[in-house]
């Protein structure tokens, strides 16, 4: 009698401990996440945004000492990003944007129901007493090279304004279907830009002096990122030819080569000079920069290729020739910006730290890397002042993002001195990177995240985290973007609520080479990626922490889809769900990216994209499920969450629930709604998967 009231009170007190924790949703999610780092091209200055809770404001830091000091007061949760800033010439101004763009029907983006609406506004806040000017009601702006005089689009029309005075804008020119992507020459007497005509585009330049533009060689193709040379005399674009057979969710390894082409201003020619070969890197793919091509010193044109099967940078002469590797390796390049000299290439990869990122320097014209920071944490969006100081943003397996300087003296110093003040990161857990066999073989990679008080023989329950995308990498620590940066923190969060978590990096994902992004069968061609979501739900149920009964999965937009796949196609592996704005039929998400797509027209594709999806499977789903969703959504049409509780509904044996926020759109830009959605899915997994 003794004995078993001993075992009571041990299994009572497991209990209690085992849900009681110091931590709590409001603590993981306090930091200020920053994004945007810029430096100025004249002086020692650098500038972020932070967003703390949901408000956000810009942060200034001056050289030499480079402390960081908030600029901005805002302050509401109001759902308005800031981005695109940008250093006035006069060292004492910085514009920015702020809002969001509109949706297909022109609607700015509202989530916090603001009775007079939402906008998007061109906005100059001075640097000394922060006092705020706006400028233009406007989402794009470009800074001419000598003066404090924008360009932006508007209204179909280019218009130029200068900061200072109180004149009105002026209208430069206008052209058919628009003009973005605006490129201002170095000698500020030309402006290049291109016009998206849908299947086709077009680079122009604008003279600025004879008032009037031409389009550079005309084709059927799709022609964009212009950059000019140093001395204004050239101007290199990247073209794309059409596909129109071509669609999206399901492998491209392969395609019509795409091209670099260069135009003399002198001769007025336009000329091809360097094209990708048949095969691997023949189809496009793109970095996290300004732009994808950089025009260097000694007439380098620097840009992204993977012909190696690898996303690496590249350099060619402008007038053509051999180009050359930069970065070899089995490793793949991301976050790029060039040097304000013209003569390196800074940027972040995951070379000889598959799980991780840090930043590395090469010069344009080739030569080894040099690997400027590492250790176990990652590191991304490097720039460079005028003055040589490397500013990045870094995070750690238990420290949230912060922006960053490495000193004369390889020191990391942090530009905002109270970043990490009072964050619990004692309370997180270091995050074990896992190798598992997907159910066909495939190796794939994951974060393992152990709550530290599991005592010998317990048995807890786990759950597996998707990323969305799929074109993303989750890592060792917490995320680069801000979505993903609160997600890792959720999975630290459930891991200190007693969740045994691993986040899988499923095929499809990036990080690991061309084949793995572009895998067989993927999306809409097949869901080879359920081999991956079996084979992590095995792994787990192998473990010796694990309740194998008890095992639950979660994840948003793509990783939504995951979810729901593993719960419609193994009820019987996976106990419950939380799918947040998740895909179930793909044919829809295809015709939301693609507006002329017609399932009827592709009925073999269409027929695949649909069995390929969640809404096939509806007979064989039991499990219970929580369905997120915001109502704006510009990426998953909220129709997807509308149709897929239909069918539970007719269904009739499944249990659902549902947190829907209006006017919400896809990466939520509330703060209380990532809270909001959090605490339903932590409640949710409570009631459903602890005994």
């Amino acid at each position: 009698m003794k004995t078993r009231i001993t075992l009571i009170l041990s299994l009572v007190f497991t209990t209690f401990s085992f849900s009681q924790k110091s931590l709590t949703l409001e603590n993981i999610l306090s930091y200020s996440f920053p994004e945007g780092l810029v430096a100025s091209q004249t002086s020692e200055k650098l500038a972020w945004v932070e967003n703390k809770a949901g408000v956000r404001n810009i942060w200034l830091a001056d050289g030499p000492r480079f402390e960081g000091r908030q600029i901005t007061n805002y302050t509401l949760d109001d759902g308005q990003a800031i981005s695109n800033l940008i250093f006035t010439h006069d060292g004492e101004h910085l514009i920015y944007v702020r809002g969001s763009g509109p949706n297909r029907s022109g609607d700015i983006p509202n989530p916090a129901l603001l009775p007079d609406g939402a906008s998007r506004q061109l906005w100059m806040v001075s640097l000394t007493d922060g006092s705020r000017k706006l400028l233009a009601n406007a989402g794009s702006v470009e800074l001419h090279p000598q003066k404090d005089v924008i360009a932006y689009s508007a209204s179909g029309k280019i218009w130029t304004l200068n900061v200072h005075e109180k004149e009105d804008p002026m209208a430069l020119f206008q052209a058919r279907r628009g003009a973005g992507s605006l490129q201002w020459s170095p000698d500020g007497k030309k402006m290049a830009f291109v016009s998206n005509r849908g299947d086709h585009s077009f680079v122009g330049i604008y003279d600025l002096d004879k008032d009037q533009y031409q389009y550079l060689e005309p084709s059927v193709d799709s022609d964009n990122s212009p950059v000019w040379s140093s001395d204004s005399k050239q101007l290199a674009f990247r073209r794309t030819p059409n596909e129109r057979n071509r669609l999206i969710f399901e492998p491209n390894r392969e395609g019509l080569p795409w091209s670099i082409w260069v135009h003399d201003l002198s001769s007025n020619a336009t000329n091809e000079i360097w094209k990708a070969p048949k095969g691997p890197g023949s189809v496009f793919r793109s970095i996290s920069a300004e732009n994808q091509l950089f025009w260097g010193a000694g007439n380098r044109i620097v840009f992204p290729y993977e012909g190696d099967g690898w996303t690496h940078l590249w350099s060619v002469s402008a007038s053509g020739g051999q180009a050359t590797l930069l970065t070899p390796g089995e490793f793949e390049v991301q976050f790029v910006s060039i040097s304000p000299d013209g003569t390196s290439m800074l940027y972040s990869s995951n070379q000889e730290d598959i799980d991780r990122q840090h930043i590395w320097q090469v010069p344009v014209s080739g030569g080894s890397p040099k690997q400027l920071t590492s250790g176990t944490g990652i590191e991304w969006s490097p720039v460079m002042t005028p003055g040589n100081t490397l500013a990045f943003l870094g995070s750690g397996p238990t420290s949230p993002a912060h922006a960053q300087i490495l000193d004369k003296g390889n020191k990391r110093n942090s530009l905002n001195r109270d970043a990490l003040k009072d964050y619990p990161s004692s309370e997180l857990v270091q995050p074990q990177q896992v190798i598992f066999s997907a159910t066909d073989g495939m190796k794939i990679h994951g974060q393992l995240f152990v709550p530290k008080n599991i005592a010998d023989g317990e048995k807890r329950p786990a759950l597996l985290f998707f990323h969305g995308g799929s074109r993303r990498q989750m890592l060792l620590g917490f995320h680069h973007r801000g979505y993903y940066h609160n997600a890792y923190a959720m999975n630290q969060y459930l891991a200190n609520q007693g969740y045994v978590v691993l986040s899988v990096n499923y095929r499809s994902g990036i990080g690991y080479g061309m084949e793995f992004r572009e895998a067989i069968n993927y999306g809409a061609s097949g869901a080879s990626e359920f081999n991956d979501v079996m084979g992590a739900g095995l792994y787990m149920q192998s473990r010796a922490d694990v309740d194998p009964d008890r095992i639950g999965l979660w994840g948003g937009s793509y990783g939504g889809y995951l979810t729901a796949l593993g719960l419609a196609r193994a009820s019987d592996l996976f106990a419950a769900g939380v799918d947040v704005h998740g895909v179930h039929d793909w044919n829809k998400v295809v015709e939301g990216f693609i507006p002329s797509y017609n399932p009827l027209a592709r009925e073999k594709y269409a027929k695949l994209a649909y069995d390929s999806s969640p809404m096939a499977d509806i007979k064989t789903w039991k499990s219970p499920v929580l369905f997120i969703h915001g109502d704006d959504d510009r990426n998953v049409p909220f129709a997807e969450t509308v149709d897929i509780v239909e069918a539970l509904r007719k269904k009739g044996d499944v249990e659902f629930e549902q947190l829907i926020f209006p006017d919400e759109v896809h990466g939520f830009l509330l703060h209380q709604n990532w809270v909001r959605a959090y605490e339903a899915t932590i409640d949710f997994f409570n009631r459903k998967l602890r005994k």
